[in-house]
Order: structure tokens, then C-alpha cells, then sequence
């Protein structure tokens, strides 16, 4: 897991980050990986690795390969490898995902199934 914590860290190696002024309404799609670090509400899509960054608060529904989640999320997270919620994070969602790592201190409300992708 500490592989998967520096990415989050080190933000020279995400792809995209959307900054803490940018609210934004509507549809994502990326193909590498993204951290939002402001405002979504809408429909995110990838195979990549979405980081919610801790200042970021994202109401949508989400499908991607790897979700680590550290700010606030509500909505439905359809993971095609894995979900990640860190410490402090607040999740209020139904999770489709192979494989759940909950932190301690994070706060999760929802439904979880963990099943694999039918791919």
C-alpha cells in the first residue's frame, strides 16, 4: 500500500489535477489518471486511477479502474480493480469492486459488492 500513497502524494505523477477553484457539472472521461482536488457533480469515466484528493468534494457516478478516495464522495464508485478510502475521507455511496481497502478513520455509509469485472 505505500507504492499507492506516494502516487496520491506526489502529484507530479498523476496525469491531471483539477485544482481546489474548479467546480465543474457534467461528464469526465480520462484515460491515465486524474486527482480532483475542487467540485464535481456528473458522470466520471476511465479505466485509470481517479484520486479524490482531501480539499475535494465529488457528487457522481463514478467508474474507473482504481478509486482512492480522501475527501468527501457521494454517489455510486464502480471500480474495475479497487477502491481506496483513506483516513478522514467521508463516503456516502454503493461500491462495486473486486477488492475494498477501508483506513482506519475513514467513514464509509453505503452498500458495498465485491465482485470481479466481467470483462
Amino acid at each position: 500500500m505505500a507504492e499507492i500513497k506516494e502516487v496520491i502524494e506526489d502529484e507530479n505523477k498523476i496525469g491531471t489535477v483539477m485544482g481546489e477553484d474548479i467546480t465543474f457539472r457534467g461528464k469526465i472521461a480520462f484515460k491515465d489518471s486524474l486527482k480532483i482536488k475542487g467540485n464535481v457533480e456528473g458522470t466520471i469515466e476511465s479505466d485509470g486511477h481517479l484520486v479524490i484528493g482531501m480539499e475535494a468534494k465529488v457528487s457522481a457516478e463514478i467508474t474507473a479502474g482504481t478509486i482512492s478516495v480522501s475527501g468527501n464522495t457521494n454517489g455510486k464508485i464502480h471500480a474495475k480493480k479497487q477502491v481506496e478510502l483513506f483516513s478522514k475521507s467521508n463516503t456516502n455511496a454503493d461500491i462495486v469492486s473486486p477488492e475494498l481497502y477501508i483506513e482506519r478513520g475513514a467513514n464509509f455509509n453505503g452498500n458495498c459488492n465485491m465482485q470481479q469485472d466481467s470483462k
